[in-house]
């Protein structure tokens, strides 16, 4: 089973439903496999999973994530997102946005991400 995480950065005003729609459309050469898409509650409802069904085939299975109880509890999945922004914070020029475009913060997201894992790659 193998993890494809996309990534999009826009304006603070954009959809992230919109968002999310044009990250799988833009990898979906590389989606031909996929079978399952985990989403938090902000991206629940019919329309948005019939139109990752239309870009990403009819097999594709919209699962929201959702909290059962006002009690702390781990969500499955979500944690590989929350553990992901975790390392990004540890980077002083992401605690705030600072850039003046897209592109600048997008460059610096992905040069942070490759540090992470390329000391993750240098212990083993």
């Amino acid at each position: 089973m193998g993890l494809l995480v996309g990534m999009l950065i826009t304006e603070a005003n954009a959809s992230e439903r919109l968002g999310a729609i044009v990250v799988l459309h833009e990898a979906s050469e590389k989606l031909q496999n996929l079978k399952v898409v985990w989403v938090d509650q902000g991206y629940s409802g019919k329309h948005f999973a019939e139109n990752v069904k239309k870009v990403c085939g009819e097999k594709v299975q919209v699962e929201v994530i959702k909290r059962n109880s006002s009690d702390f509890e781990v969500l499955p999945k979500r944690w590989i997102v929350e553990r992901t922004f975790g390392w990004l914070n540890r980077f002083r020029r992401l605690s705030k946005d600072y850039e003046l475009f897209t592109e600048f913060s997008t460059a610096m997201i992905y040069g942070s991400l490759i540090r992470v894992m390329t000391r993750r790659l240098a212990c083993f």
